[in-house]
């Protein structure tokens, strides 16, 4: 036991004296090992570190120099490693945040939906969020189809699942359609090179990246065919279910008071409320209640030729 376990540990006077008897030795003796064992576990749980998960796509090391700083300042101020976990897409982050292996997650609407509404975490800060973000689904600009049932057995690309703009919003809007294929598109760039190429009727993505991807298919022009009425709302930061709560209290607080360059170099918005997410969870369980199997066992409906978007189980 540390001399800082010790000085937290309080023994009476009275039963602090050498023993005269066996019996007296033996008690002392489970004292100790019992005051010892405490202070062993005292000092585990210190040690315990904290993993902090977002989705990062291509840009790893961008990430991790993107919130250095911030997991330092995090990591000194609670006394605890934070280590930073990017995934690759969302398909990896959802595998994580069903495992609890996130302790803290920066997670985009989509992940935020499922994470809050089936995974116990709890959402406690708002992240810079684009506004007016919407789900849009877009074809060729010589393409003739203007109507969404125009694509009944056509194939279509999406993100990947968790995604609110490139899975979410766009499946519920096609809700009752037969497509001839889902492809599952690793970001929003493929979505729109396959949309190019022919190998996709339509594909889903939000109105902010087509204009940040298009310019890269020129001569290549993409029509826009249907933008959801729903503004996604800001991602969130959620804290997993199986963080003690006292230290949730002090990620919370911490977090709240720092400098302001780090939580803007974060990407959050210290006290602030968290959206309400009510609508984004309705979409979510609908979309589940088509692929059930491919959410629950982190399958994906890649294969699936046709693809019917039709309930599968009553929600």
């Amino acid at each position: 036991m540390s001399e800082a376990s010790k000085k937290n540990i309080l023994i009476p006077n009275s039963e602090f004296r050498i023993p005269n008897s066996e019996f007296s030795r033996r008690t002392l003796l489970l004292q100790l090992f019992l005051l010892t064992a405490c202070g062993v576990r005292s000092l585990s749980s210190k040690r315990q570190g904290l993993v902090l998960g977002v989705v990062s796509y291509n840009a790893g090391e961008q990430t991790i120099n993107r919130y250095a700083k911030f997991t330092r300042y995090l990591s000194e101020k609670i006394g605890v490693i934070v280590q930073l976990e990017p995934a690759f897409n969302e398909n990896k982050a959802l595998e994580r945040i069903r495992n609890h292996a996130w302790s803290l997650a920066f997670a985009e609407p989509g992940l935020a939906a499922i994470a809050i509404d089936q995974h116990r975490y709890t959402p406690i800060l708002s992240l810079q969020g684009i506004a007016n973000l919407r789900s849009i689904l877009v074809v060729r600009k010589d393409n003739p189809i203007v109507e969404l049932k125009e694509l009944q057995n056509q194939p279509l690309a999406l993100g990947q699942p968790g995604s609110a703009t490139g899975y979410f919003f766009p499946i519920y809007n096609l809700y009752g359609l037969t497509l001839a294929e889902i492809m599952l598109a690793p970001t929003p760039k493929t979505v729109l090179e396959w949309v190019a190429t022919g190998k996709a009727t339509a594909g889903a993505l939000s109105k902010e990246e087509l204009y940040l991807h298009s310019s890269y298919f020129s001569p290549t022009e993409f029509r826009i065919l249907h933008t959801d009425p729903h503004e996604v709302p800001p991602g969130v930061v959620l804290v997993a279910p199986n963080v003690d709560k006292n230290l949730r209290q002090q990620i919370y607080q911490i977090m709240n008071g720092v400098p302001s360059i780090l939580a803007q170099e974060a990407g959050y918005i210290p006290n602030s409320s968290a959206p309400d997410y009510g609508y984004m969870i309705s979409v979510v369980k609908r979309v589940r209640a088509i692929f059930p199997d491919e959410y629950e066992h982190g399958a994906t409906p890649l294969q699936l030729k046709p693809a019917r978007l039709l309930d599968n189980i009553s929600i």
